[in-house]
């Protein structure tokens, strides 16, 4: 009874997925595959027209412009033609096939520069900047789409799934940023985008090798086994050189799409306080170093306390490397008359006063690391008094203003308070105040005797 099922089951499925009566002839199929592979007359002059129109859609941030740029490109063809040689193991049609791309992607880079070389507009807007970061995901477009396009030209319906194809593997918009890397001098914008154009190609055309041998077309009439057997190696290595720094890619921008996951959840979960809330937060990805920046508003909360509190938080969301960036300011009151505040206003003025606090705690900082030195001092240079100084008994440092009863002028002077038993001798006192000078990096310090009764009291 089960072995009947599966045999109906196995019988449905082979009627839904068979070929056999759905494709046309080897020789139509190639036929097709070979006029589409020349590059010549009309269609280079297409081709460029394309890379124009899909450069101005760059340019513009158009995604219908670019959509419309890659159904007129004729760059499917040579690259279709690169999978029909190695796969029919035909070398003429290969060299043809290669020779005509590199020709195809020489002029589609020339005429992008000069078309970004002379534009007034030069930024990079997101449909550009999308096409420098090749990821594992473009491989398997580029090699998913080529196997839909071999299949379609083999198949007697094709419907429009060739310029789907042309669509998806987004082979124009590349080579369009390749031009704008080399107009504008930016090297990464173009090697990114020709790496991302190498990858949809070798895919397509690996696609398009398998899409072959699995239809069963015969070889071409004359073939040399040993120098087939080394093309189809080259290839393979080929494929898997382009798609090792793919996966790596692949891997960083997983790595950071966790990270930013990861930090909003952080901030959302973690950032809840009485009488201050977020005002914006952003993440930061840089070789492997992840940093969170958050913006407080409303009642100040203590800097230290609040960094350690957060930070040792990090861990629980896989933020351990984590760095965070703290700014916070209170919220200025704002008068009826000023009406509404944009919150890019009340941002404005919230760094202001975070700027104008930070200044005072620096400077308060200043002073607690000065009284801190000063209360110090007396414990630092006793011991050694009671050697160089014997009859000093105790000893107090301290910084005083004097104001003048004549003028408005004001002098600060370092005093030394003495206790000493018995008493210096003048020349001893002098003595005492050029060693403090030198041992306490002070300048004129005044000694003042003070007696033991007057300590006691």
């Amino acid at each position: 009874m089960a072995a009947n099922i599966l045999s109906k089951v196995k019988n449905l499925m082979q009627s839904y997925f068979t070929l056999s009566g759905y494709l046309v002839t080897q020789a139509e199929a190639e036929a097709s595959i070979r006029e589409g592979v020349s590059f010549r007359g009309p269609n280079i002059l297409i081709l460029i027209l394309a890379i124009l129109i899909a450069s101005l859609g760059l340019n513009t941030n158009s995604t219908a412009v670019i959509i419309g740029a890659m159904l007129i490109s004729p760059l499917m063809g040579p690259i279709i033609g690169l999978g029909l040689g190695v796969g029919i193991m035909d070398f003429d049609l290969l060299k043809r096939s290669l020779r005509n791309l590199i020709m195809a992607a020489g002029f589609s880079v020339i005429a992008s520069t000069i078309y970004f070389a002379i534009s007034p507009v030069s930024e990079g807007h997101s449909e550009l900047l999308a096409r420098t970061s090749p990821t594992i995901y473009d491989v398997l477009i580029g090699f998913v789409g080529g196997g839909a396009g071999i299949l379609a030209i083999g198949s007697r319906s094709k419907g429009n799934v060739i310029p789907g194809v042309a669509i998806a593997t987004a082979l124009m918009p590349p080579l369009c940023t390749a031009g704008y890397g080399l107009a504008t001098l930016q090297f990464s914008y173009f090697f990114g985008a020709f790496y991302l154009f190498l990858i949809n190609s070798i895919f397509i055309a690996l696609a398009t090798f398998i899409g072959v041998k699995m239809m069963r077309f015969k070889p071409a009439a004359v073939v040399n086994v040993e120098r087939a057997r080394k093309v189809r190696r080259v290839v393979y290595i080929v494929a898997v050189l382009t798609l090792l720094p793919s996966i790596y890619l692949t891997w960083s921008m997983l790595r950071q799409s966790h990270f930013q996951i990861n930090a909003q959840r952080f901030v959302a979960e973690e950032c809840r306080f009485p009488n201050t809330h977020v005002l914006s937060t952003s993440t930061s990805w840089h070789k492997g170093q992840g940093t969170i920046s958050i913006t407080l508003i409303g009642k100040v909360l203590p800097q230290d306390s609040l960094q350690l509190a957060l930070s040792s938080q990090l861990k629980y969301y896989n933020l351990g490397n984590a760095t965070i960036n703290i700014m916070q300011g209170e919220t200025p009151t704002l008068n009826a008359s000023q009406g509404p505040s944009s919150v890019r206003d009340m941002y404005d003025i919230t760094i202001s006063a975070l700027a104008a606090k930070q200044a005072t705690v620096d400077s308060l900082r200043a002073v607690l690391s000065y009284v801190q030195a000063s209360d110090s001092v007396s414990a630092t240079v006793m011991p050694e008094l009671k050697v160089v100084f014997p009859s000093v008994r105790s000893i107090a440092m301290s910084k005083a203003i004097f104001a003048s009863a004549d003028s408005s002028r004001l002098d600060t002077v370092n005093l030394a308070l003495i206790n000493c038993r018995p008493d210096l001798s003048e020349s001893a006192k002098k003595e005492l105040a050029q060693y403090l000078n030198a041992r306490l990096k002070l300048k004129d310090v005044k000694l003042v005797n003070i007696s033991a009764s007057t300590l006691k009291r």
